[in-house]
């Protein structure tokens, strides 16, 4: 039912796929590392190790480790995509190469033939330099590639050198070798662009704080050295350090970086404050409830790392394909190299030089990095988004979605009730029973009690009797002693135990349940008092989402514990038309699995812990508003909204058919520039250096065109 997801398993977990390593774990390659010194709050992620078997395109790396000792490697060696890139000479060396092999070229023209001898001898050491320059590392790698028995770019490339040198062809060799290493560079380049990419997410949280000092100074420290409990001032304009709660001050923040949504919140003492938000007009003092590597943001950034090194679908598919795809090439390299001169009455010199250019091109690194980079990109543009997306199974997987369940409380509405409506029942004084409520109200934590409270704070103000001896009435309400009186601040099913729910009553509850309002009732031992309406209002974005939903083929549907009354209410003012109350946890599941089965792939969307087995069960599980969501809902979910936004759930949809789009049109521009090829090998009319520029300049582009879906997102906003 469930795809295999990265978010299958805890935020710390594990996964299958041989590229995949914990937070400090470590991916199993064999090539070393050089690594910058870590920041302390800085994360490792990892790509996906490909398993092509030539060992050509490996893991690229993203980003830093977390803690120093997270990678302990010798050489200092970086690479990516398996080319070891420790053996690339820098810039200035390629250059210089790129000079002599050109001088190469030019001598073997000028002196062809036998006409200068001494040209081409010139030329000869000329290109013998250009491959020193640029060439030295990677044929010594390939060479011990060859011994291995491995079959990598750097020993295709010191075979084809080397052939090209015996069939006198060395300007070539030179020309191949320096622009071989040129293109690597440049793809180095891209590739840190998709690697710094997330970590500028952990850039915007301070690397510094001001703890304050028992006699009011403050003290600089670094952010991953402040102990928990120590209290933070944070000036106006600052960026908030670490996470924590407000103990004093008020101001408003701007918390873009973590929900993506630059509407400032206002903050004030008990308010949670997250690292990285940024701090605007009043000066704020901040106690600290999490180190530095476990704040909300270090959070969002190891799950998007931990997605990244999980395998989309797509990618486990073209590892497989490049697994077979070198040595066919091989084949049909060797195979071109003996049989042409019998077959086609080509001369052995054109067969092997036709062959050299084969191999060139077996290298399948465009096509193993077509996958990745798109992947990666997308990821971190939906994380900038204030959208967590936790692998790529989960973003492949979005574009299909047939069906979306909707929880209603805190997912549809604001998740924030408000008193709406009261009126006595009996002849009692209002003030009197507004008194009692609010004393029974203000001692409960439950949501529609507080929203009774907050109503009725202006209204009874201070002089009010308080409630004693309170105790709750498990899935019905609260009671207490009020001036020596038992009161019960409860719903129907408690009132209708008791024998009170008169036709009159359940007439006036259901007039209340048609706008879509809770009610609760207030009794003393002679009945009914007074009733409170409280209603949860919809979210202001719900209606452009559920319209966006539809246009894009996914039907929303309402599934939620409340009254079916209430519920359809709310459902009709977002334009939903199929809408399920009274649901238990278990009716969800029950639900899930029906429109799995007769609509399609089914999406679910909630906040709460009782959502999480539903979460799990759906296709895909969203969990909303991840600021505040429960624990459980965030580590069951495959996405996780950051923001309480409800357009960002079809936005995940778009996403995915674009990085579905560019996916494939990588993989098709990889191998079609290499079939290209192989028509113009068999043609006989195949070159090396253009086998060398098409094979890294697809690369480039497959290289690029996944990094164009880094900007998604910046013209939706």
């Amino acid at each position: 039912m469930k795809q295999e997801s990265p978010s299958s398993h805890g935020h710390h977990g594990h996964h299958g796929h041989h590229g995949h390593h914990g937070h400090h774990g470590h991916h199993g390659h064999d090539h070393s590392h050089d690594h910058h010194p870590a920041q302390p709050n800085a994360a490792v992620a990892a790509l996906p190790a490909s398993s092509c078997g030539t060992g050509c395109c490996a893991p690229f790396t993203l980003g830093e480790p977390a803690h120093p000792q997270a990678h302990q490697h010798g050489d200092g060696h970086d690479a990516h995509a398996g080319h070891d890139h420790g053996v690339l000479p820098g810039w200035p060396r390629i250059y210089a190469a790129l000079a002599a092999a050109l001088a190469a070229e030019a001598c073997h023209w000028l002196g062809g033939d036998g006409a200068s001898p001494a040209l081409q001898y010139l030329g000869m050491a000329l290109a013998v330099l250009g491959i020193a320059l640029s060439g030295l590392g990677v044929y010594k790698a390939g060479l011990k590639d060859l011994l291995r028995l491995r079959l990598g770019i750097h020993a295709l490339m010191a075979v084809a050198v080397t052939g090209a040198f015996i069939i006198g062809q060395w300007p070539e060799a030179a020309m191949v070798m320096a622009l071989y290493a040129a293109a690597e560079r440049i793809e180095d380049q891209a590739m840190d662009k998709a690697r710094l990419a997330i970590r500028s997410l952990l850039q915007l949280a301070p690397e510094t704080a001001d703890v304050l000092q028992p006699d009011g100074s403050t003290q600089r420290l670094a952010a991953s050295e402040v102990p928990l409990g120590a209290v933070l001032r944070v000036t106006p304009g600052a960026r908030v350090p670490l996470d924590g709660e407000v103990t004093e001050g008020e101001s408003s923040v701007n918390q873009a970086p973590i929900t993506g949504e630059s509407a400032l919140a206002h903050k004030g003492p008990g308010d949670a404050l997250y690292a990285g938000s940024i701090n605007q007009d009043g000066e704020l003092h901040l106690r600290v409830m999490a180190p530095a590597n476990d704040s909300l943001i270090a959070r969002i950034v190891h799950a998007v790392e931990q997605a990244q090194a999980s395998k989309a679908p797509t990618q486990r598919f073209v590892d497989r394909f490049a697994e077979i795809y070198t040595p066919i090439v091989l084949i049909l390299a060797v195979a071109l190299g003996l049989l042409a001169p019998w077959v086609m009455g080509w001369a052995w010199h054109q067969a092997a030089y036709q062959a050299l250019a084969l191999l060139v091109i077996a290298c399948p690194c465009a096509l193993v990095l077509s996958t990745p980079v798109t992947v990666v990109s997308a990821l971190t543009a939906a994380a900038r988004r204030g959208i967590l997306i936790k692998g790529g199974s989960a973003l492949e997987s979005a574009r299909g979605l047939k069906a979306i369940a909707l929880d209603k409380t805190g997912t549809l509405t604001t998740g924030a009730p408000r008193l709406v409506d009261w009126k006595t029942w009996s002849d009692a004084a209002g003030t009197e029973m507004a008194a009692r409520a609010y004393a029974l109200a203000s001692r409960s934590d439950h949501p529609v009690s507080r929203a009774i409270a907050q109503g009725l704070e202006t209204l009874v103000g201070k002089g009010f009797a308080e409630a004693q001896q309170l105790q709750a009435l498990p899935g019905r309400g609260v009671q207490a002693q009020v001036d020596g009186e038992l009161w019960t601040l409860a719903n129907l099913r408690w009132v209708g135990e008791q024998g009170w729910d008169s036709a009159e009553l359940k007439a006036a509850l259901g007039e209340q349940e048609q706008q879509g309002r809770t009610v609760t009732l207030l009794a003393n031992s002679q009945g009914v008092q007074a009733l409170f309406a409280v209603a949860d209002p919809l979210r202001p974005q719900a209606k452009a989402a559920v319209a966006q939903l539809q246009a894009l083929g996914v039907k929303p549907i309402v599934l939620s514990g409340d009254n079916s009354a209430t519920v359809r209410t709310v459902a009709a003012e977002a334009g939903i038309s199929d809408a399920r109350g009274n649901m238990l946890p278990e009716d969800k599941l029950k639900t899930l699995s029906e429109l799995q089965r007769d609509i399609g792939p089914t999406a679910m969307t909630g906040d709460g812990i009782n959502d999480a087995p539903a979460l799990a069960q759906a296709d895909i599980g969203f969990a909303m508003g991840g600021m505040h969501a429960t624990g459980m809902a965030m580590e069951t979910a495959d996405v996780v909204l950051m923001n309480d936004d409800l357009r960002r759930i079809p936005d995940v949809v778009d996403l995915s058919q674009r990085a579905h789009g560019v996916l494939w049109q990588n993989i098709g521009l990889a191998l079609g520039i290499k079939l290209a090829f192989f028509m113009l090998a068999l043609s006989g009319n195949a070159s090396m250096w253009l086998a060398v520029l098409a094979d890294m300049g697809v690369s480039l582009l497959v290289v690029a065109n996944g990094l164009r879906l880094r900007h998604w997102g910046s013209e939706r906003s």
